[in-house]
């Protein structure tokens, strides 16, 4: 089996390692009009993830190589990863795959539209398009820990709002458990159990590392960027039923207090 993967960011990279040894991987590179691809282009691929999120012109590989994957004849999966950006805010209230997509801002309704790109491509022309829709990731070198030893880290007093996540390994075995059991046209949310506030995972966080929690500072007077402002502006839960009952995923991080317990003490 052979993967291409377009945009080998953090997620990626995880899930490239719990690949055995039967792969072949190979990765597109940054080039000035968009992502190249690697010597022998498609030849051979069987499988495709893509975790380059569009920009202001459009999304690079769908424009520039969406045709070509419609003309693949050994291609048995293909991944894009989404976000869970692209349900907006339900004041709360709980998501799931079929819920109306109201995305609030123009990140999520970018991946919206290209969600729907790809999905139209499954229909028209039998691309194996999978979409993962992706909560907050966080894991080892990215958690509340490296914020805290940092002096970055801030609690956010923003009511009652709540925010899903999902340990990065986690997102690897929802991957590897799709590629076992595809389902083209098939849509996921990846999430954990546990929708919790930020200011309670930084608290916690501060708990494990035996250092005070950040003072609580409230939404309004937090100085915030328009960029880390816009992550408030959705308030809902989502649900990862689906995975379960349909991969049959386990997750190994289920709430944030065992992802960041493992990250603890694995030295993260």
């Amino acid at each position: 089996m052979k993967l291409l993967v377009f945009g080998c960011g953090y997620a990626a990279r995880v899930f490239v390692k719990r690949l055995g040894p039967d792969w072949d991987v190979v990765s597109t590179t940054r080039g000035e009009y968009g992502p190249t691809l690697p010597d022998g282009g498609f030849t051979g691929v069987t499988h495709v993830l893509i975790s380059i999120p569009p920009g202001e012109n459009g999304d690079p590989v769908l424009d520039t190589y969406g045709a070509e994957t419609a003309g693949l004849p050994s291609l048995q999966w293909l991944g894009y990863l989404s976000t869970t950006g692209v349900y907006g805010t339900r004041d709360g209230g709980w998501v799931d795959e079929d819920s109306e997509l109201r995305a609030t801002n123009t990140r999520g309704k970018r991946r919206a539209e290209v969600e729907g790109h790809w999905l139209d491509l499954w229909r028209r022309y039998d691309v194996p398009t999978h979409i993962f829709r992706l909560a907050g990731i966080y894991g080892p070198g990215r958690s509340a820990f490296d914020a805290l030893r940092a002096g970055t880290a801030r609690r956010i007093d923003a009511g009652n709002q709540v925010f899903s996540r999902i340990h990065v390994d986690d997102i690897a075995r929802v991957l590897l458990a799709s590629i076992k059991r595809p389902r083209p046209g098939a849509i996921y949310n990846v999430c954990d159990d546990e929708p919790a506030a930020q200011e309670a995972v930084i608290g916690h966080a501060a708990r494990l590392l035996g250092m005070e929690p950040p003072p609580l500072v409230p939404l309004a007077a937090a100085g915030l960027s328009p960029m880390a402002r816009s992550f408030y502006a959705d308030n809902k839960r989502v649900s990862n039923a689906l995975i379960k009952s349909e991969l049959g995923i386990s997750l190994e991080y289920p709430h944030y207090r065992a992802g960041l317990a493992a990250i603890l003490a694995a030295g993260g």
